[in-house]
């Protein structure tokens, strides 16, 4: 991640949850948002396939109510910090032997940005006393979305 992205994402997550992170913070978001990425295209893949189809169309990603309500959300918040051109570098799309189509390419740095929000609202809940999450408290997080991504 760019240097200067870091004061950005730094003020997502206060204006997302309320919480303070740090660069070592944002390296493990970085991989969260990877994998989870990773993950929600290894389904849609899935059903493309099952689909009869040879590119996965934004309805194959397994996005549910809760996701979609964190992508409205990060749509409004990412007009007062303009994340999207980081979100752009970061959401790039997994290889997964699979084409992507270009309205799914192009919703991706919302998902990632949906999955942002959802994870600070995650951490929010799990370190309520604080506002400053512990690697511990992260890693409940990322236990918690692998339950359900």
């Amino acid at each position: 991640m760019p240097v200067m992205g870091i004061p950005k994402f730094e003020r997502f997550f206060r204006a997302a949850a309320g919480l303070d992170v740090n660069k070592n913070d944002l390296k493990r978001y970085n991989d969260f948002v990877d994998a989870k990425l990773y993950d929600l295209f290894l389904i849609g893949t899935a059903n493309a396939k099952a689909n009869g189809r040879d590119i996965i169309e934004p309805q194959d990603l397994p996005v549910t109510k809760g996701l979609q309500e964190s992508v409205h959300v990060f749509k409004k918040l990412e007009e007062d910090i303009e994340l999207r051109p980081l979100l752009d570098q970061l959401a790039a799309r997994p290889t997964l032997g699979m084409e992507a189509a270009e309205d799914t390419q192009q919703w991706l740095p919302v998902l990632a940005g949906g999955l942002s929000v959802a994870l600070a609202r995650a951490l929010k809940t799990i370190a309520r006393d604080t506002r400053r999450p512990s690697t511990d408290q992260w890693d409940e997080a990322f236990e918690l979305f692998d339950l359900l991504i």
